[in-house]
């Protein structure tokens, strides 16, 4: 079978960190296009992504696989998705790790670092990945348990694991957070999420320039996704809202979760060796002058 064909017919399910109902997502998420060219950007390196069962998440993992690279996932649920994940990158040609528990749990994020690096030696690259969002119309609707769930997962897991990690990271390492188009226009639905995503921006803004992550000449960027089209969607926005949903920018139409790999993969390779603090938006043409 030709590799434009395993493309094709091997996409899989495709669920996001929290959602378990992805074999009713219709369309089906692309997280591969056979039209992509690697050039051998990541090889050699070792690299993990959490939240990177499905979505965003693979078609990063599956591309940095392309690029050369080793790669660790850290997946929340859906076994099946994160299986399938493995097998692609094997089948690609390169190693495969997976850990499945919640990064918002600080010893599991350090046991996932300890496995890591008592299996590879080393990480180059780290892509705080994981997220989940949930549709309130009302801020009194936000229950304590959602807010804490919310933070839990995008905030605190990004912390963890990078907190876990430095120590590892050698110099001239990369550190890639997903933040979100909701952090420079806003959500009024999404009340929560949005604001762990603009903490996301300033963390990476932050981060990148103390003095430890200098000194080891590490870089510290983020990418913040518009309307992509993973199963999260379906399962966060009430089924009237998804008929205009994604259609607002340029291009008018939601992207696939493989447009928006080769930014992981730009700011993963020294393409990008003199980009640090920034965030790069990959949004369908939402001016966002941010």
């Amino acid at each position: 079978m030709s590799e434009e064909e395993k493309v094709k017919t091997q996409q899989p399910k495709a669920d996001y960190l929290m959602d378990d109902e992805s074999e009713n997502v219709n369309p089906t998420p692309q997280t591969e296009s056979s039209d992509y060219l690697a050039a051998g950007k990541l090889k050699g390196k070792k690299t993990l992504i959490t939240g990177g069962d499905s979505g965003i998440g693979q078609a990063a993992a599956l591309a940095f696989a392309k690029e050369g690279a080793d790669v660790a996932i850290v997946y929340f649920e859906s076994d099946e998705d994160a299986q399938f994940t493995k097998n692609r990158i094997q089948e690609i040609g390169q190693k495969a790790l997976v850990y499945k528990g919640d990064v918002g749990d600080e010893a599991f994020a350090q046991e996932v670092i300890d496995k890591l690096i008592a299996e590879w030696g080393t990480l180059d690259v780290l892509v705080n990945n994981a997220g989940e969002q949930h549709y309130q119309e009302k801020i009194g609707d936000i229950t304590a348990e959602q807010l804490d769930r919310t933070f839990r997962t995008n905030i605190f897991g990004m912390f963890y694991l990078t907190k876990a990690a430095m120590p590892h990271l050698p110099k001239g390492a990369s550190i890639i957070n997903t933040s979100s188009i909701t952090a420079y226009r806003g959500s009024s639905t999404l009340l929560d999420y949005s604001a762990t995503k603009g903490a996301i921006v300033s963390f990476t803004r932050s981060f990148s320039q103390n003095k430890e992550v200098t000194d080891k000449k590490i870089r510290v960027n983020s990418v913040a996704p518009g309307p992509i089209w993973t199963p999260l969607i379906p399962a966060t926005f009430p089924e009237k809202k998804l008929e205009s949903w994604g259609k607002d920018g340029a291009l008018e139409r939601p992207g696939q979760p493989y447009e928006l790999a080769p930014a992981y993969v730009y700011l993963a390779s020294s393409d990008s060796s003199y980009v640090t603090g920034q965030t790069i938006h990959v949004n369908g043409g939402v001016v966002v002058n941010g």
